[in-house]
């Protein structure tokens, strides 16, 4: 296997792995607010006490995040109008923010945005983005929200990729990743910064054969280190 596949590969079953959803054990588990936000009970998050709010799970979920995981609008609304912290990480180190751009659920991601959460976060265990983990895996409606609402087009993880660089070396070159890599050229995304091994995008476009990203790089301006 070419080393950069069986990076891709190695990096791919991380992703999967990373975001925990409440299993349907914990689920039926829960108390207080955390089934509250489970059943997108909004009158019991209005009538608790302000300390609930961050109360955490076995997984350090807060309700926020469990209303997130399971799009329950109506816990979201009330959660963030008591106080929940938007900005709070379960032990994956995921926001809310970013458990709806990887789950590409651009309605939930929206609502989020609207009640003043961040898409500015640095989050997961490899201190990246919620415009990281989208583009990765090809969300380009929820791309193209977040680079909307102000997400660091260049942050470089501790992979030492950026979300242009995910686009491609963790994409399958196909017509999402092709729109996710044309949201960030169209917003100035740098395209010249390279992987830890001085490959840039167009580099690493060319060497998977995604021609058409390769394409949308040239006409870009980007190129490739002589």
């Amino acid at each position: 296997m070419k080393p950069w596949l069986a990076a891709s590969a190695v990096a791919l079953a991380l992703a999967a792995q990373a975001q925990v959803a409440p299993s349907p054990a914990e689920v039926a588990a829960y108390i207080g607010l955390h089934a509250a936000a489970q059943r997108d009970d909004a009158a019991a998050i209005r009538a608790a006490a302000p300390a609930a709010l961050e109360a955490r799970d076995g997984h350090g979920r807060t309700p926020l995040h469990v209303a997130t995981f399971a799009r329950r609008h109506d816990a979201i609304r009330a959660l963030i109008a008591a106080g929940a912290r938007t900005d709070a990480l379960e032990n994956d180190r995921y926001d809310a923010v970013t458990i709806a751009a990887v789950a590409d659920d651009e309605q939930t991601l929206r609502l989020l945005l609207s009640l003043g959460a961040s898409a500015r976060l640095v989050t997961s265990r490899w201190h990246g983005t919620a415009l990281i983990a989208a583009a990765h895996l090809g969300h380009d409606g929820v791309v193209r929200q977040l680079i909307a609402a102000g997400a660091p087009l260049d942050h470089v993880n501790t992979l030492h990729w950026t979300a242009v660089i995910e686009s491609i070396v963790l994409g399958d070159g196909g017509p999402r990743h092709q729109a996710t890599l044309k949201a960030l050229i169209d917003a100035g995304a740098n395209l010249q910064l390279a992987d830890r091994d001085g490959r840039t995008p167009l580099q690493l476009a060319r060497s998977r054969g995604y021609a058409a990203m390769a394409s949308m790089l040239e006409r870009a301006g980007a190129n490739a280190p002589r």
